[in-house]
């Protein structure tokens, strides 16, 4: 099954963790120090909460489509290759508490989009446990140049 995945950068966690269980009727899939995400059925949606600042307003971090294999991915970064787009492909890659193999794409607005499975749970946010000091969007690329500028990554990002 593929599901639209929101990435959202939260100042309250906790706060943001109860009120979307309270939302969608459910609890989070997956808990770790500065992150969680839901698993909704009905919708179909992949809802990511990432630890913002204490206090500032929740923004949008990153939209995404999780897919079921490594195949998918494939199609997925061809069919947008030819459709003239610049894309950014990431393979084995530790992000978000999981190894997952992905594309990245950028809309009209520089948002980030990437279509992405996972493989295998991880117990980092990124590869190296310094990652989960500073929780952040892996290897989003920039808009303008569509690469991954590793050095404002989290540690141990992006490998």
């Amino acid at each position: 099954m593929s599901r639209v995945q929101l990435a959202l950068r939260v100042g309250d966690l906790e706060g943001s963790i109860d009120f979307y269980s309270k939302l969608f009727g459910t609890e989070p899939a997956k808990l770790r120090p500065g992150y969680a995400n839901f698993a909704i059925a009905e919708p179909a949606l992949k809802l990511v909460l990432l630890q913002g600042e204490p206090g500032q307003a929740t923004v949008m971090d990153h939209l995404g489509v999780e897919v079921e294999s490594t195949d998918q991915v494939s199609e997925a970064s061809k069919r947008l290759t030819g459709e003239g787009l610049e894309t950014l492909t990431e393979d084995n890659t530790t992000c978000c508490y999981a190894v997952q193999d992905k594309v990245w794409v950028h809309g009209p607005g520089q948002e980030p989009w990437e279509v992405y499975t996972v493989k295998a749970d991880s117990q980092s946010f990124g590869s190296d446990s310094a990652a989960l000091a500073t929780p952040a969007t892996c290897c989003t690329p920039d808009a303008q140049t569509g690469q991954v500028d590793k050095a404002t990554q989290p540690e141990g990002c992006c490998s």
